[in-house]
């Protein structure tokens, strides 16, 4: 249970990160004067980073455990938070995307072993309850990091064009612009301290060997036996597969629809830097009360079924969204999270379902396919400057959301010979 319990505090960490990079392209697009898709490279930054060191998360985690991989991910974390003060002294926007890279590598090995293990800690049966569970502290870092940034990082200043062209005149604009810079430094290098000091109570707690072996359904451990030919086993698995793609277009709609609402808000109404920043917040509040809600309704209702079901009203909504630019459509994104909230524990869940042994290597194919959050967001950014409308982006995830959909529809007829061989090889020992 202590186990469990710390496990759910690192879900709060990496949710305050991931949110707050949605402020760090509106304040970088402001300090460094970027263009949007310049702008949404700190998405790609953070989530290049995940495909990069999935991975080797995984076998780190499988060499050496969960709590070994959790310590490492927790300092690494905190290393990459802690260089944001260097990067602002330097006033450079490539020393921030090298800091968020580090971060974005911490928090992969951080979502590289929590998944799996919170989806292993009992019966498989129950697998997507209980990461729901898990995932749900998640959105209250999220929210926290979202309103830190909005308080503490915005200042609230908004130059008109007549008094940026004055203070050019005056030489005083670029002095300006780097203290902009300078307010992201006190928020990354108090959550570094954090951080930091989580490493060092997860690194002083003890952690069941069952969680690392399959003691928990009792049987001996075989953590130290190594399965080969896991990587072709899993390539065959054509549920893990799907689940991968899914979840790489899951995540990349959910990465883009947050991170450009703040310029699409910017573009279609007269709302301010911090009025939108507590928007972005109100759709966080929603992502959390969708969990909350829909995580019970997985007893009566098959979680598959619902995220299908979500996502086509998703789609939906976002037509809305390209149809209707204004705060009509920012509504509608606020709706559109309340339906995303459960799709990524449930897509994770149903890839690594029966995996056995396995499933610490399955679960990094699926952190892998977090890339997807750093294509869609400069993605959208592109579309946008190509085409004059930040509202016109918002086609790209209402495509994914499609797939998400077919994955959900179609998961329960996917059966392989290889993968049910290969559970009769390791049913003895599945958690």
């Amino acid at each position: 249970m202590l186990a469990f319990l710390l496990t759910t505090i690192v879900f709060f960490v990496w949710g305050m990160s991931n949110n707050l990079t949605d402020i760090l392209v509106q304040q970088f697009k402001k300090s460094f004067e970027l263009s949007l898709l310049q702008a949404q490279l700190v998405q790609t930054a953070n989530f290049f980073a995940y495909f990069v060191m999935a991975t080797p998360a995984a076998l780190l985690s499988r060499r050496f455990g969960y709590k070994v991989a959790l310590v490492v991910g927790l300092v690494t974390f905190g290393v990459g938070t802690l260089l944001f003060w260097p990067a602002a002294v330097i006033g450079q926007y490539t020393p921030f995307l090298i800091a968020i890279f580090i971060v974005g590598t911490g928090a992969s090995i951080l979502e590289t072993s929590a998944n799996p293990l919170i989806a292993q800690f009992g019966d498989p049966e129950t697998s997507e309850q209980r990461l729901n569970f898990a995932q749900a502290f998640n959105p209250p870092g999220t929210i926290v990091g979202v309103i830190v940034g909005t308080l503490f990082i915005f200042s609230g200043v908004e130059k008109s064009p007549v008094q940026v062209a004055a203070m050019k005149a005056q030489g005083t604009y670029a002095a300006y612009l780097h203290s902009e810079i300078l307010r992201v430094v006190p928020t990354y290098v108090a959550i570094g301290a954090v951080v930091l000091v989580l490493a060092l109570l997860l690194s002083r707690a003890e952690f069941p060997q069952s969680l690392d072996s399959n003691e928990l359904a009792g049987y001996p451990s075989q953590v130290s036996q190594p399965h080969k030919g896991a990587y072709g086993r899993l390539f065959r698995n054509g549920r893990l597969m799907f689940a991968v793609v899914a979840q790489f277009f899951y995540v990349g709609a959910q990465v883009g629809v947050w991170s450009t609402l703040i310029p699409y808000l910017k573009a279609y109404t007269t709302v301010g830097d911090r009025p939108a920043g507590y928007f972005l917040t109100a759709t966080l509040v929603a992502f959390a009360a969708g969990r909350v809600i829909s995580t019970p309704l997985m007893r009566y209702v098959s979680p598959a079924k619902m995220v299908g079901v979500y996502a086509l009203i998703n789609v939906l909504l976002l037509v809305g969204v390209v149809a209707h630019p204004g705060m009509s459509g920012a509504i509608a994104i606020l709706v559109v999270s309340l339906f995303m909230s459960v799709m990524y524990p449930t897509i994770f869940a149903l890839g690594v379902k029966g995996l056995g042994d396995d499933t610490k290597l399955a679960g990094s194919l699926l952190v892998m396919a977090i890339l997807g959050g750093a294509i869609f967001p400069p993605a959208m950014g592109w579309i946008s400057r190509l085409s004059g409308s930040v509202a016109l982006g918002y086609l790209l995830p209402a495509a994914a959301f499609m797939v998400v959909a077919l994955f959900s529809f179609l998961v329960p007829r996917l059966t392989d010979l290889t993968v049910s061989r290969h559970s009769v090889e390791i049913a003895p020992q599945s958690l």
